[in-house]
């Protein structure tokens, strides 16, 4: 199978089902937001040296590309067809964030993002992570979304902000504070 078709050269693109849309789209920039959103997740594996995020950030990308799936459906019927995301992922999200935070001091104040290029990376990917769930909330005000898709990011993008905390407490770097005192 080749990887370039052509068929996209006019700036459109098919989903699952019949008919093509422009490549701006709002469905496509959301699950395009997801697909970033993946990728950047990638990085953050290839920088988890003592690998204490594949175990987990391996299923979670996985569950990415269902959601990506799910919002490239066009029909019912080709919904029906996919493995879909439901509750309990949403479940095990918060259930990440609650055993992870238990080894966090707890959060006084903002801190910017940073530190370890682990932690970094996990900080850059909740962004990534917020913006696509911009991009969903802007197609659900256009066309009807799960719910549910809008919790698991919203999940998704509380457990990496923990994540990288968490990161950071590990390699024993010191979060930075947010100083919101204005130069004098």
């Amino acid at each position: 199978m080749k990887i370039y078709t052509r068929t996209g050269d006019d700036g459109s693109t098919g989903l699952l089902g019949p008919g093509r849309v422009s490549k701006s789209a709002p469905r496509v920039e959301a699950y395009g937001s997801v697909d970033e959103l993946n990728a950047a997740l990638g990085v953050a594996r290839s920088l988890d040296r003592q690998s204490w995020l594949a175990e987990s950030l391996g299923p979670v990308q996985g569950q990415l590309f269902q959601f990506g799936a799910e919002l490239a459906a066009t029909t019912p019927a080709m919904l029906e067809k996919l493995q879909r995301l439901g509750e309990d992922e949403v479940q095990a999200l918060e259930q990440w964030i609650d055993r992870l935070e238990l080894d966090l001091p707890k959060l006084t104040q903002f801190i910017l993002p940073g530190g370890s290029a682990l932690a970094s990376q996990v900080h850059a990917s909740r962004a990534v992570c917020r913006r696509a769930e911009r991009r969903l909330v802007a197609l659900a005000e256009l066309e009807s979304v799960e719910p549910r898709l809008i919790r698991y990011l919203n999940r998704l993008g509380d457990l990496l902000f923990v994540m990288a905390r968490w990161c950071n407490h590990r390699e024993g770097v010191a979060e930075s504070p947010w100083n919101s005192h204005p130069r004098g």
